[in-house]
């Protein structure tokens, strides 16, 4: 259980009995009345997002989500399916819920799994995934400054902009919190 002045930012509670991650906190300490603790709240289910405020001695419940390995098998369409290396386990998440992972990930990567009640509830993607360029157009002569961004298809179906030096067959790094280019990978 936590008091009020413990629910900091990234702690993870139980309201109505679903998984809530603390997004923001803020404390007004009120002269002899104690104090006022006003938090916004991430359901980690359905990613909604509630202010909540808490006074004095309140407890609160602690979530208890754990983190598991897995690898990212495929996606059909309408599920992407993960297993857990060691156990063998396998796991379905809706895609709506787990979007990011075709977009990003090869088949056989690694992902972390959240689970709430035995239940998985999110996928956690690595900040960046090395990812090799399927198809980008060729520059121009005399048209190669970094600051000329052009498209590029992924092995993975996703298009990003990419600086002009990159080519066909490149293995570049990608953000996977924006979808962004970081840099082109030494092979």
């Amino acid at each position: 259980m936590y008091g009020p002045t413990d629910l900091k930012k990234g702690r993870v509670i139980v309201v109505d009995g679903k998984p809530y991650q603390v997004v923001d906190y803020s404390q007004k300490v009120m002269g002899r009345g104690g104090s006022i603790v006003n938090v916004r709240i991430k359901n980690l289910i359905d990613g909604s997002v509630l202010s909540k405020t808490y006074k004095g001695q309140e407890k609160i419940e602690a979530a208890d989500v754990s983190t598991q390995n897995a690898q990212y098998l495929y996606s059909d369409g309408e599920k992407v399916y993960f297993m857990n290396p060691t156990t063998f386990e396998q796991f379905e998440l809706p895609l709506e819920d787990a979007e990011d992972v075709p977009k990003y990930m090869r088949e056989g990567a690694e992902v972390q799994l959240q689970s709430f009640d035995g239940r998985v509830i999110a996928v956690d993607l690595p900040n960046s995934t090395p990812l090799r360029v399927e198809y980008t157009e060729d520059v121009v002569k005399g048209n190669t400054t970094s600051s000329v961004l052009k498209d590029a298809k992924l092995e993975t179906g996703i298009t990003i902009k990419v600086p002009a030096f990159i080519k066909n067959d490149d293995v570049i790094k990608v953000d996977t919190r924006d979808g962004s280019y970081i840099e082109r990978v030494k092979e």
